[in-house]
């Protein structure tokens, strides 16, 4: 399972929202390369870059930070937010970035999602974000019409390989992982199911661990200390 750091950027620098309430916003860093830097340096591979802007308004506000971030710490970046063309998709891969994460355009534009789906198989992860199980889209503004593990299963049918389920009511909220939720979408679906939402322990990801998941994101109980980065990608790197 591996683990992933997030950085969500809002207006250039690092935030955390609560509930995906854009009210509710937390800043802990003006300079997002130092903080991926101090990834890099914790032994993180992956990161986890969220376009919050980009999400709400579909603008690419934060894309030239996101770029920066890659080219200066030579991480491997998956990262979402308002990517809903195939231009936005190219110029974004050939930045340099290794995954991107499709979420309102897959329910919005499925035409959109076969194609992307099609030309990258292997650098495109469908992102489902729910509520009472129900996907948000718009940066979690509105609800999408769909079940969350019916969003799945479509997106499957289209050739997605992997998909990012976070649980919007935890999300930022440090009381668990939705772990019910989180390995009925991996038995259901059978995809490499990347989890979100809601870690706030050392123990969590222990948990998250026991569900399938191929991935997990963390992102607050870091910035508050609540786990040791560095210590958990130790011990995910050691040998069982």
């Amino acid at each position: 399972m591996i683990l992933y750091p997030a950085i969500d950027l809002l207006d250039g620098r690092c935030v955390r929202l609560r509930q995906g309430d854009y009210e509710a916003v937390t800043r802990y860093a003006d300079d997002p390369i130092a903080v991926a830097e101090g990834f890099r340096k914790a032994g993180a591979a992956w990161i986890h870059v969220v376009d919050l802007d980009a999400a709400r308004t579909g603008h690419a506000v934060n894309r030239t930070v996101i770029s920066r971030i890659a080219a200066a710490t030579g991480l491997r970046i998956q990262t979402g937010g308002g990517i809903r063309s195939m231009a936005d998709v190219e110029a974004l891969l050939e930045a340099g970035l290794s995954r991107l994460v499709i979420g309102t355009a897959a329910v919005r534009d499925p035409a959109f999602a076969r194609e992307v789906l099609a030309a990258h198989p292997d650098r495109i992860a469908i992102g489902i974000d729910a509520r009472d199980g129900e996907v948000g889209v718009e940066g979690w503004t509105r609800g999408g019409g769909i079940q969350a593990v019916e969003l799945a299963l479509r997106m499957r049918e289209l050739g997605a390989r992997t998909v990012v389920y976070t649980d919007i009511a935890r999300d930022g909220m440090l009381g668990g992982v939705a772990l019910d939720n989180t390995r009925e979408m991996v038995d259901r679906t059978g995809l490499a199911v990347i989890a979100s939402g809601g870690v706030g322990s050392e123990q969590d990801i222990e948990e998250v661990r026991t569900t399938g998941a191929a991935g997990l994101i963390i992102g607050k109980a870091i910035y508050e200390g609540k786990v040791d980065l560095a210590a958990c990608l130790r011990k995910e790197s050691s040998p069982a």
